[in-house]
């Protein structure tokens, strides 16, 4: 009751404000005739005062009296009639009044209970929070969100051998639904086709072949097509598929891009916010996942209770790239410090703080090297390895700014890896060669393909030795086929020749960890 009360005070209030301007006097305002008048008048006094000082006869006088007194009476006829038709009765404002009185409260009264929510009380934050969880649990399967959806239109391959290729690909996986590499094969074919829901199904084939060794991409990868297919939408079991990810590499920031999109269509804009704001502090500024980010989030914000929010300045957020310490080495020992040393101390802070991505990391060190700090170089790279030992792959990155700092010679190369969460992007299949030998060999031909190519390296690595990429895929691929006593002699070996090298013996460990030699 106390609301009804209230709603309809205020709409008193403003409809009494409305008819008091209408039942207020206007100010009077001057008719263009009546500004004519004015001038004709100072027109007959300026003939008054010609005639007076000699400048004109009494003919000339005359005359001009004589036409400047027609358009007085002119003027004045134009001003009577304005005054006719200008006069409202007082009767039509009174009623004006109150029309727009009746229509405000009444208006306002009626439209409450259609377009607003009669009896609804607050929604204290707990309860809030309650609703979310009950509109998470309740949401739809992955199943139903497709059944949902009108059937994409898929890629038309460039050429009709590539899609025969597919065709057998798919008849060869669906004879041997257990055959890991063509899972996977299928899995990149159906994603550069356009169809991602097959691929979901080929990559969660794969995650379930691979069993506790599934990495965190993996499980992203899968997310990623499961999402894709979805037309963004983050079902029950792919919100699964992120939290096993995130288990696997906490840091991983394309699930928790996804994550944080879940969270915004489950109306809890502040966990999304944490996990997005996060995001767009630790860049890089042209991942994938920056952008859409940028759009967003700072209704996002808003939505969350965070007031005042500003998005961090992409600048802030770079440290120095490659070319402005370039730059630097070319000038004298001050101007080089007096031009770098403040973004250093910048990103240096920032990293001490926030953490950041490899590639900052990696500037950082290669720029106090152009300072020449090289014992601060060295520690912040021995900080990096630790960080990044089970990441191979981010170290490789880091890696590079320690040799420009001049702490190691040279880089080691490492295999490019596909970046998942790009809607089939950078799921680039395999040749048509390799697909029609993968898709048209029986599968004991295959095995012992593989099975000579492995044995192949084994023996290159045994004579020879090679760098600890080649011996992490030696164990892995001597775990895919089921060889564990030869993984196990491999991790062995490997060890025996880098295990010295933390940097090496973090890419072999990882590698013996997914084909679950070690913890």
């Amino acid at each position: 009751m106390v609301f009804w009360i209230t709603a309809a005070a205020l709409a008193l209030a403003i409809a009494f404000i409305f008819a008091a301007t209408l039942l207020r006097a206007k100010p009077e305002e001057d008719h263009p005739a009546a500004y004519d008048l004015r001038i004709y008048r100072d027109q007959l006094r300026e003939v008054e005062r010609d005639l007076a000082r000699g400048l004109i006869d009494e003919a000339d006088a005359e005359r001009t009296r004589t036409e400047v007194g027609r358009r007085v009476l002119q003027a004045d006829a134009r001003l009577r009639e304005a005054g006719k038709g200008s006069a409202q009765p007082r009767s039509a404002t009174l009623a004006l009044a109150g029309v727009v009185l009746v229509a405000t409260v009444g208006g306002s009264l009626a439209l409450y209970p259609v377009l607003g929510k009669p009896g609804a009380r607050d929604l204290p934050l707990s309860q809030r929070i309650a609703l979310s969880n009950e509109m998470r649990a309740t949401r739809p399967s992955q199943a139903e969100r497709l059944a949902e959806l009108p059937a994409a239109p898929l890629n038309t391959p460039g050429e009709e051998r590539f899609a025969d290729l597919v065709v057998k690909l798919r008849e060869t996986v669906a004879a041997r639904p257990d055959d890991l590499q063509g899972q996977m094969l299928l899995a990149r074919n159906e994603a550069a086709l356009g169809n991602y829901a097959a691929a979901a199904r080929a990559q969660a084939a794969v995650v379930r072949l691979r069993g506790t060794g599934a990495s965190a991409d993996d499980h992203v990868l899968l997310a990623d097509l499961m999402i894709t297919a979805a037309q963004g939408y983050v079902s029950p079991e792919a919100e699964a598929e992120l939290r096993r990810a995130l288990e696997k590499d906490p840091a991983n920031p394309i699930a928790r891009y996804y994550t944080g999109q879940m969270f915004l269509q489950n109306d809890r804009p502040d966990r999304a916010f944490r996990l997005w704001d996060g995001l767009l502090r630790q860049g890089p500024e042209n991942a994938p996942w920056i952008a859409p980010i940028r759009r967003q989030i700072d209704d996002i914000a808003w939505r969350a209770g965070v007031r005042n929010y500003s998005q961090p300045d992409p600048a802030s957020l770079r440290g120095p790239d490659p070319e402005a310490i370039a730059n630097a080495a070319q000038l004298s020992e001050a101007e080089r410090r007096e031009m770098i040393e403040d973004m250093v101390e910048s990103l240096n802070q920032k990293l001490a703080t926030e953490g950041g991505t490899p590639e900052e990391w990696s500037r950082l060190i290669g720029a106090l090297g152009v300072l020449g700090n090289t014992d601060h170089a060295r520690a912040i790279w021995n900080e990096a390895q630790m960080i990044f030992a089970d990441q191979p792959q981010m170290l490789a990155t880091v890696r590079e700014g320690a040799v420009r700092a001049g702490l190691l010679k040279t880089a080691p190369a490492t295999p490019e890896l596909p970046l998942p969460g790009e809607g089939g992007a950078g799921l680039a299949g395999p040749t048509a060669e390799d697909m029609e030998n993968a898709a048209q060999m029986p599968q004991e031909d295959r095995e012992a393909m593989i099975r000579t190519m492995v044995e192949t390296l084994a023996e290159r690595l045994d004579d020879q030795g090679g760098s600890a990429q080649e011996w992490a895929r030696l164990i892995t691929s001597q775990a895919i086929l089921g060889d564990r006593d030869a993984a196990q002699s491999a991790f062995d070996a490997a060890l025996a020749a880098h295990g010295d090298n933390r940097t090496a013996r973090a890419t072999i460990e990882t590698a013996a960890r997914s084909a679950g030699l070690i913890e």
